[in-house]
């Protein structure tokens, strides 16, 4: 097995030296068909501390935003300790991926290193709590103080108010203040991708304050006024089939309004809850939805015998994916042949 190390710019924080370990055989026999890698630290340290790591290809940028890497646990780093994925592709997924040039491509890592909080610097007297913006953006909608415009879905309607929905979803910038808002904030590409769904998401032409949407389930529209209003998916969301069938929903409303962090808070909800029942649907949704992360995790679970598969196909969902992503079940066929 072959190993090679290549040494990594000097963090920002705590100005430590790092570098990338890279095993293209795999850091372990059991790995030997995988690419391996690790964050290791260089540095001597007197004590631990705690980082957040993620691995991505170039262009996975969706796992690249400061809000995906703040979601990754943190690990513990020692003098020489080292982090990462032993598992991170397969070698055949990346030698079909187009990712590899020349015998090379290209991995970003992005890390967060959690600084320590010295308290005896602080008064004993005084404690600053924590953001408590949710709260009051949560009271916001509830109450609808100042609210400017309401949805009308499912004969229910939802007051919300302009701006909120402006600054939270391109889309909605766009559709309440115009595509000249919406170039400024550097949304143009991603306007003309949702074009489709804003066709179905249309102002009454009775008043310019309402907004109807007929292909929406109400409690889908409440959810995601929920996350759009405090950060955050309504606790019940994602803890039974009910949740998971939510979690799906919700995904299409994300990729609609391009919410990107609501889009993958959904993804890995999902991740959670792959089994006979939904692997066929969920890969669907993720075919039509652009989920990478979600579809790759599909792939590793996929069935791996053929009397789960044949529950599978079975499923109201596989018949859907036949009909709607007829390259995914291709792609899906070929690697089960392949183990």
């Amino acid at each position: 097995m072959a190993s090679t190390s290549s040494p990594a710019p000097s963090a920002s924080r705590g100005r430590r030296t790092w570098a990338i370990r890279y095993f293209p055989n795999g850091d372990r026999p059991e790995t030997a068909d995988h690419v391996s890698l690790y964050l290791v630290l260089k540095d001597p340290v007197a004590d631990h501390f705690m980082v957040k790591v993620g691995f991505s290809f170039i262009d996975e940028v969706e796992k690249q935003t400061p809000s995906y890497v703040r979601t990754i646990a943190a690990s513990k780093f020692l003098a020489d300790g080292s982090w990462g994925r032993k598992e991170f592709v397969r070698r055949e997924d990346l030698e079909r991926s187009g990712r590899l040039r020349d015998d090379c491509f290209t991995v970003r890592c992005d890390m967060v290193v959690a600084v320590e909080i010295r308290t005896e610097a602080t008064s004993s007297f005084v404690m600053v709590p924590p953001t408590d913006w949710p709260q009051h953006f949560g009271d916001l909608l509830l109450v609808g103080q100042g609210a400017d415009v309401w949805f009308l879905v499912g004969g229910e309607a939802f007051t919300a108010h302009r701006c909120v929905l402006a600054a939270r979803s391109p889309v909605f910038s766009a559709q309440l203040f115009g595509r000249r808002d919406e170039r400024r904030h550097g949304h143009r590409r991603n306007f003309k991708r949702h074009t489709n769904w804003v066709a179905n998401t249309e102002i009454s032409p009775a008043t310019e304050d309402c907004i109807r949407i007929d292909d929406m389930m109400p409690q889908v529209l409440k959810s995601s006024l929920h996350f759009i209003y405090m950060d955050s998916l309504p606790e019940t969301e994602g803890q039974d089939d009910e949740g998971v069938t939510m979690a799906q929903h919700l995904l299409e409303a994300a990729d609609r309004y391009d919410m990107q962090r609501l889009k993958l808070l959904c993804e890995d909800r999902l991740c959670h809850h792959i089994d006979v029942s939904t692997v066929a649907s969920t890969l669907a949704l993720a075919e039509q939805h652009r989920c990478k992360g979600l579809r790759r995790e599909h792939y590793q679970k996929a069935p791996k015998s053929p009397k789960t598969l044949y529950v599978v196909m079975a499923t109201d969902g596989f018949q859907h994916l036949v009909k709607s992503c007829p390259s995914a079940l291709f792609d899906l066929m070929s690697k089960l042949a392949a183990r």
